[in-house]
């Protein structure tokens, strides 16, 4: 059975973050993910961890700016030494918190910019980055992301992450499968995995196209979680989703999924 991982920045809103640990647990998840824990002391969250016996699966590296625009700055030229202090804070929660991936957002390519330029700053940031984490067995993960929701967004597709991390050749560089953004860029979800498993470091899921609960939509989630266990895939699968009407009450997807599972066994 896939390891799911909740995702407190999305998830259990209904409390405020630092309580939704427990709120996690008591539903029975034994991991979490986030996107940025920087306004939370690292400890108070490491011990969140620790008293509710939770992995962190995941979070991101500081995207910059998020009000004026930013999404990242690994491609943005000019910002080298914003991105690695980012990189350095990061590293400091990884530690505390344990976590072992961290995601390091491209970034949208600012106008004036070439995407040749872009790409070049995006590879030799990765390159650093990924050296810098792995003498700490950390895994650098980067993610296609749908134009519609982050129109300029550098990365959009599953072959063009796996072809970068082709050209960085870092063995702790992963991409991150996010089947919500794959399903609106390319479908094809199940011949995708297939093909690039082996490159993938992190799934995160949500219904198409109204990013809620995986039991509605275009996509199959039974079909499609029942291969993750059919190729052996060993990481988490985080529930970056917006639930429809309640955390707590929209889990039915997830009880049923175990319930057949443990039937299955």
């Amino acid at each position: 059975m896939p390891r799911f991982a909740a995702n407190l920045t999305m998830m259990y809103t209904e409390v405020p973050f630092l309580e939704r640990f427990a709120a996690a647990a008591r539903d029975g998840f034994t991991a979490v993910e986030f996107l940025f824990p920087y306004e939370h002391p690292a400890n108070d969250i490491a011990e969140r961890l620790k008293v509710h016996d939770l992995t962190q699966a995941l979070f991101n590296l500081p995207p910059g700016n998020w009000d004026a625009g930013d999404r990242g700055m690994a491609c943005l030229p000019g910002r080298e030494a914003e991105f690695a202090a980012g990189l350095e804070l990061a590293l400091t929660y990884a530690q505390a918190t344990g976590c072992q991936r961290l995601h390091a957002m491209a970034g949208v390519v600012p106008e004036g910019v070439s995407s040749e330029q872009a790409h070049a700053t995006y590879v030799a940031n990765l390159r650093r980055a990924a050296g810098r984490c792995a003498p700490m067995g950390i895994t650098l993960l980067i993610e296609p992301i749908n134009t519609r929701d982050m129109p300029g967004y550098l990365l959009n597709f599953q072959q063009q992450a796996h072809d970068i991390l082709a050209e960085v050749s870092a063995p702790n560089l992963k991409v991150q499968m996010d089947w919500y953004h794959c399903q609106i860029m390319e479908g094809d979800l199940g011949r995708r995995l297939e093909k690039h498993v082996e490159g993938v470091g992190h799934i995160q899921i949500a219904g198409v196209p109204e990013r809620h609960e995986p039991d509605e939509g275009e996509v199959n989630f039974p079909y499609l979680l029942d291969r993750l266990d059919a190729i052996g895939y060993q990481g988490f699968v985080g529930c970056e989703y917006r639930p429809r009407a309640g955390t707590s009450e929209g889990l039915g997807w997830l009880k049923r999924y175990r319930t057949s599972e443990t039937g299955n066994g």
